[in-house]
């Protein structure tokens, strides 16, 4: 099996900035997924996000994940549970405004810190959008553009804690599935793994590194490219050993942003995705995210707009 990508940031600084677009554009279009290194996020900001993530966890998030367990009774259970995932969570709001001051148990410092990372990473996922458009010959911003609706992008950050867990073979820390919005940036544990991507009908880990950032793309990146780059599945496998730490930063459309496959990458009515506001997209997903995307793309294509899956 090839090596996962991995792509040194600083190298588009200087002469092998070609190869390196090289190496994305494949990552892009053969993986969906690639890890960053040297992406000019401060280490030390990384590993103060990391500590407070994890003293936040052990100190309000800990003990509600064991009284759920106890509750479900998911300690002893013998088959599969396809219902509910092996992950504590929380979510953060930042554009186009933020939550974080409302969101309880969380610390100044702790407060001050995720706004500062949400920051740089915002500023990392519209340099990588540009990176793709080049890659893909659209036009500078057209990206970013599209995103963009009414009032601007969506980014949002869902911090996960995955603890160890007894039966990995019958939970999932999180079932498959492909990311519904844009591009989505994650700082994951470098000692503790877990994710993996399907690639050639194989599941693949992506690698634990230090201080590197991982990034995918999500469904809407697969309509703008008209399917030239796709979102892959992937999934969380729970360990019996050691609490996994995953902080996913998910730069997405606007609410009010229509997609649909860039003119550019349409040739002689090869339009294969269809139009659709996001939002629409967004609620179909909510209820089918552990489902095939392909019927979710289907069902917008034939103008049924959201599905009623209740």
């Amino acid at each position: 099996m090839e090596n996962f990508p991995v792509i040194n940031f600083e190298k588009l600084n200087g002469e092998e900035r070609k190869a390196t677009m090289e190496k994305i554009k494949d990552a892009c279009e053969n993986w969906g997924f690639f890890e960053l290194v040297n992406h000019s996020i401060p280490c030390d900001l990384m590993d103060t996000v990391e500590r407070l993530t994890k003293e936040h966890y052990r100190k309000c998030m800990e003990e509600r994940f064991k009284e759920l367990v106890a509750s479900r009774g998911l300690e002893g259970v013998q088959t599969e549970v396809k219902d509910m995932d092996w992950e504590s969570t929380f979510f953060l709001r930042h554009l186009p405004e933020s939550n974080i001051s409302k969101i309880p148990d969380l610390g100044d410092e702790y407060r001050m810190v995720m706004k500062e990372f949400a920051l740089k990473l915002e500023k990392l996922a519209e340099e990588l959008l540009e990176l793709l458009c080049e890659n893909l010959g659209l036009e500078k911003g057209y990206l970013k553009k599209a995103f963009y609706g009414s009032k601007g992008p969506t980014f949002g950050t869902k911090v996960a804690n995955y603890p160890p867990c007894p039966k990995p073979d019958l939970v999932k820390g999180l079932r498959a599935h492909t990311d519904a919005g844009g591009i989505i940036l994650l700082f994951q544990d470098d000692k503790v793994s877990g994710l993996q991507l399907l690639k050639d009908g194989k599941w693949i880990d992506v690698p634990p590194m230090r201080h590197s950032i991982v990034i995918n793309l999500g469904d809407q990146l697969e309509v703008i490219t008209n399917g030239k780059y796709k979102s892959v599945e992937h999934r969380v496998i729970a360990q019996t050993n050691g609490t996994r730490m995953s902080i996913a930063s998910f730069y997405n459309p606007g609410s009010d942003a229509v997609i649909y496959p860039a003119p550019a990458l349409v040739d002689q009515n090869n339009e294969v995705y269809p139009k659709f506001v996001f939002e629409d997209y967004m609620k179909l997903y909510a209820g089918l995210k552990f489902q095939a995307k392909e019927p979710r793309f289907e069902a917008f294509k034939n103008h049924l707009g959201p599905i009623a899956t209740a």
